[in-house]
């Protein structure tokens, strides 16, 4: 049954992906303690389609297809902002996580004070990681020997690049834009050689890093 904690559906809702009746407990009394938020367990019909619906957290241990499942949150509702808890904690489990679509993972031996702090930066569309994480994809995506010193952005690759940082898929961000998807594509694709990384997650730390956007 969805909870309110707060009594009042006109408020913010934090979805729970969570099986374990002890982490759940744990997650109701931290999230909820003075917190003007509502959660809601995601196993009740409907409750993704609530439109108040802005943040969802995620147990890796709740499931054994964590990356379809982020995927899956993806296609369904784009805006809505991921954070997974728990998973193995190793860099390459980090980047697969956030490249399938969370903005911020914590591991399981979080405090209270790191949950509420990662709860807030990822509702701001910021990503949470571990600090070590953090710094090699920063360190990737700055320090490639290829990227130039000054890049020129266009107005275009501007707002694909605010569009993507938020996490948005190359078709959404076309539908944002009204473009075709393909081009898109070729901006994404120019802006990755620009900053001299691989892939759109050191894009978007790369941006974020530099202040393209």
């Amino acid at each position: 049954m969805a909870e309110a904690e707060q009594g009042s559906g006109t408020l913010p809702r934090i979805g729970l992906v969570v099986t374990d009746e002890v982490r759940l407990a744990g997650l109701r009394a931290v999230l909820s303690d003075g917190a003007a938020v509502e959660l809601v367990q995601l196993s009740d019909p409907g409750a993704l389609e609530m439109a108040s619906l802005q943040l969802v957290v995620i147990d890796a241990a709740a499931t054994s297809h964590l990356l379809e499942l982020l995927a899956s949150f993806r296609r369904l509702r784009p805006l809505i902002r991921l954070l997974v808890l728990g998973g193995d904690g190793e860099p390459d489990f980090v980047e697969r996580v956030i490249a399938a679509g969370a903005r911020g993972v914590l591991s399981d031996a979080a405090t209270e004070a790191e949950l509420l702090m990662a709860v807030e930066v990822v509702k701001d569309g910021s990503v949470w990681a571990p600090r070590k994480i953090l710094s090699r994809l920063l360190d990737s995506a700055t320090g490639s020997p290829f990227a130039p010193a000054e890049v020129h952005l266009t107005k275009r690759e501007v707002e694909v690049l605010r569009l993507l940082v938020k996490g948005l898929r190359n078709r959404e961000i076309a539908e944002a834009l009204a473009v075709e998807p393909a081009a898109v594509k070729a901006h994404v694709g120019r802006l990755m050689r620009k900053a001299g990384v691989t892939n759109r997650l050191r894009l978007g730390v790369h941006a974020l890093a530099e202040k393209w956007v």
